[in-house]
């Protein structure tokens, strides 16, 4: 029988702490469609001051917030986006720029790092002579923390210089930011510094931080007046939202303090694991709280097999392919349950070197 779960498929599973639901039950909520809910405006004055700009939405999702930008700055039909090819906005969100906003996508490859080559960005920008037959560039998207890559953080100097060129060719830039305040963490630098060559952001609450709905994206006014109209187009408009973001406060106030935790468990857990025999990790690749682990060619182990094993003792990992496995720390993950997961990680190996005979 499982007396103990360790559940770390990713840093979304979080449970509202007490506080939270305390903040939630208290909350003075109004009609924010409508533009008044108070506890709705607290948190969007509070995330537009954290990240250096004018103005902030709520939105419920990570997935609707990059929408909504993407569409707020391809505002015609047949404007194009550079994005990495690896990145959550190109991959993971169901075509949506496309399907929905008539946006079509430039993908550039994403380096091991969640990087794109400069040169690269700057050839994919499309030349105005040949509108005519091209679509029209208008907008490069980042992702940082870069969750493909496992969590990679894009340096300060990174983006300023992809800000640069969007500048100069009269693009706009918007960042991914689901994992913002964990690149920023890491870099040591306020979240405002990291995202001042972003002309919008989105900031997902219900990751890192731990709240239990919702996203945040920040830029201009006129940015966010367009926004809050695409959002009532999308079906985003809530009414006493309060109720969320009272949480998503509490997330904002006394977690962005804890992600360093997250990020040394994970280094920990990662250097754990690469000594294990059958079992590879990049450990200098892990900056934040995602791991990748690679199951070693010749291992009779199979990631499919490794994830029932390690479920049978509590231990819940997300499958990436038959020989790789996902791991993400927050909040809720204590030193003691990585040690734990470790050591249920050793088990399952070593078994497999016994039946093997080694």
């Amino acid at each position: 029988m499982v007396t103990r779960r360790v559940d770390l498929r990713s840093d979304t599973v979080t449970k509202p702490t007490e506080t939270m639901r305390a903040a939630m039950a208290a909350a003075e909520v109004d009609d924010d469609v409508l533009g008044n809910d108070p506890t709705a405006f607290r948190l969007e004055k509070e995330m537009a001051a954290i990240a250096g700009k004018e103005a902030a939405l709520f939105v419920p999702s990570g997935t609707m917030g990059n929408l909504i930008s993407v569409l707020v700055h391809c505002d015609i039909r047949g404007s194009e986006v550079i994005l990495g090819d690896n990145s959550h906005i190109h991959i993971y969100e169901n075509g949506g720029i496309a399907t929905i906003g008539g946006v079509h996508p430039r993908p550039v490859k994403n380096n091991p790092d969640g990087t794109m080559d400069i040169d690269s960005i700057v050839s994919a920008i499309r030349d105005p002579k040949g509108e005519l037959v091209y679509p029209t560039t208008r907008l490069i998207c980042l992702e940082n923390t870069h969750g493909n890559t496992g969590g990679r953080v894009l340096s300060v100097e990174y983006t300023d210089k992809v800000g640069e060129i969007a500048k100069k060719h009269g693009l706009k830039l918007h960042i991914d930011g689901a994992r913002i305040f964990n690149a920023a963490v890491a870099l040591g630098v306020p979240v405002s510094r990291l995202v001042q060559a972003a002309d919008s952001v989105s900031v997902c609450l219900s990751k890192g931080l731990g709240a239990p709905v919702g996203t945040v994206i920040v830029g201009s006014e006129s940015f966010i007046k367009k926004a809050r109209r695409l959002r009532k187009t999308l079906g985003g408009g809530m009414r006493q939202v309060g109720v969320l973001c009272a949480a998503a406060f509490v997330a904002v106030q006394e977690n962005v303090g804890k992600l360093e935790a997250d990020h040394k468990n994970a280094k920990f857990l990662a250097d754990g694991l690469h000594k294990i025999k059958g079992l590879f990790v990049d450990v200098a690749s892990v900056e934040t709280n995602i791991i990748f682990i690679d199951i070693e060619e010749g291992s009779k182990m199979t990631a499919e097999k490794l994830c029932k094993n390690l479920e049978e003792h509590g231990i819940v990992v997300m499958k990436e392919s038959s020989s790789r496995i996902r791991i993400v720390l927050h909040h809720q993950i204590s030193y003691d349950d990585v040690k734990f997961t470790l050591s249920c990680f050793q088990n399952a190996l070593n078994g497999v070197s016994v039946e093997n005979g080694n």
